[in-house]
């Protein structure tokens, strides 16, 4: 029974992935219907990011009260029924207002869900269900654009999706009784610990930069995935259908990392594979920086995806370790507050630096920040101490 668990939490990793592109896949039909500009999806994706940095935060607490399992089942079940919002709508103010329980189904299931898997599974798993992210996330674009090449529309794209959401949550519900046999999950009436004030969690030791280290992976993540194409064309000088097709060379190189760094976990600990990842990443800046060609800055970006990879799993898997197990869930809902204030912040502002000194800067601006995020990493380490394998 207990496999047949984390078969669940892999499907759930997959669907938490599931939505994540769809808006970008469906804007440039969706706008024309909805007769607004292309720019106006930049609304609907930070009120999804205000929600997901709300529920995030307020995580421990959901997950003290109901536990992991409720806590996921609920979520995904919010975020189908958003899902379905989008495929009914015919106003714009109408995404906007569905984007709210969107985000905060997003935020909620990805924190519990994370640190259920960080206190009971190795940290393979987590590699591995992140990877599983990635899937979902390749998947909900296809699924759209299926749709709308078949003639069905954005709203029957979305309603697939939905549709998928719907079982999932079923399935959750069904599978409550196999959350509450795991060690932290509530038991029934019996006392539960308080939730940490944001105040009382910033005062733990190394809090602050566990935070700003998500807000630099984040930040390096998200501005090479928006730029990365960007860049092959104002710096390179390729055609903009080859580098669209270039850029998805970062996310490939995310996706088999995480498959390949499960493998890696059973040799290296967390503290390690962080490491790692952050030394690739700067091998993959100082290619991309060389004048070598477009083959050399290619294969860079790649390299900075396979050193992306490890670094977010094997943060959160370390959470228990550094800072307990009774803190972990508050520490990972903060961390992924940081995450997505990264996501909001960093690209926007690596744009106006495009805008005014040119797209060739994106290896420099992706430079500082892994820098920042190995100090922050390392002064954790100080604080917190390297972590032994369980």
């Amino acid at each position: 029974m207990v496999h047949f668990l984390l078969v669940i939490i892999y499907l759930s990793f997959i669907s938490l992935g599931l939505p994540d592109a769809l808006l970008g896949a469906a804007w440039p039909t969706m706008c024309q219907t909805f007769q607004v500009p292309v720019s106006y999806a930049g609304g609907i994706a930070l009120i999804i990011s205000a929600g997901t940095v709300v529920s995030s935060l307020l995580s421990d607490r959901m997950t003290k009260w109901l536990g992991t399992g409720k806590v996921t089942a609920l979520s995904v079940g919010l975020t189908a029924l958003a899902l379905f919002g989008f495929s009914v709508s015919t106003q714009y103010w109408q995404l906007c207002l569905w984007a709210i329980p969107y985000g905060l189904g997003a935020g909620s299931v990805d924190a519990s869900l994370n640190n259920y898997v960080a206190i009971h599974y190795a940290s393979r798993h987590m590699s591995w269900l992140h990877c599983m992210w990635g899937l979902g996330a390749s998947i909900g674009p296809y699924i759209m654009g299926a749709a709308l090449t078949g003639g069905m529309g954005w709203n029957t794209g979305y309603r697939i999706i939905c549709l998928m959401q719907v079982v999932l949550t079923a399935v959750l519900f069904l599978s409550l009784p196999l959350w509450k046999t795991r060690k932290g999950e509530p038991q029934g009436d019996g006392p539960k610990a308080k939730p940490l004030t944001l105040k009382q969690i910033f005062a733990i030791r190394g809090a602050k930069e566990v935070c700003l280290a998500f807000f630099c992976y984040c930040a390096v993540e998200q501005t090479c995935i928006l730029w990365g194409s960007s860049y092959f064309v104002m710096h390179n000088g390729i055609d903009e259908d080859t580098a669209a097709s270039l850029a998805s060379l970062f996310m490939l190189g995310i996706t088999l990392g995480r498959f390949l760094s499960g493998f890696l976990t059973y040799k290296m600990r967390d503290v390690s594979m962080i490491r790692l990842g952050q030394g690739i990443i700067a091998l993959g800046i100082v290619i991309m920086l060389l004048p070598l060609g477009n083959f050399a800055a290619m294969a860079g970006l790649l390299l900075m995806g396979l050193g992306c990879a490890p670094i977010y799993p094997c943060i959160i898997h370390a959470t228990p370790d550094h800072f307990g197990e009774e803190n972990s869930q508050a520490l990972i809902g903060v961390q992924m507050a940081s995450a997505y204030v990264g996501i909001c912040a960093m690209p926007p502002l690596f744009g106006l630096i495009a805008n005014h000194f040119g797209a060739q800067w994106l290896p420099w601006y992706a430079a500082a920040i892994n820098v920042v995020m190995i100090l922050m990493c390392e002064q954790l380490n100080r604080k917190c101490g390297v972590r032994v394998e369980r």
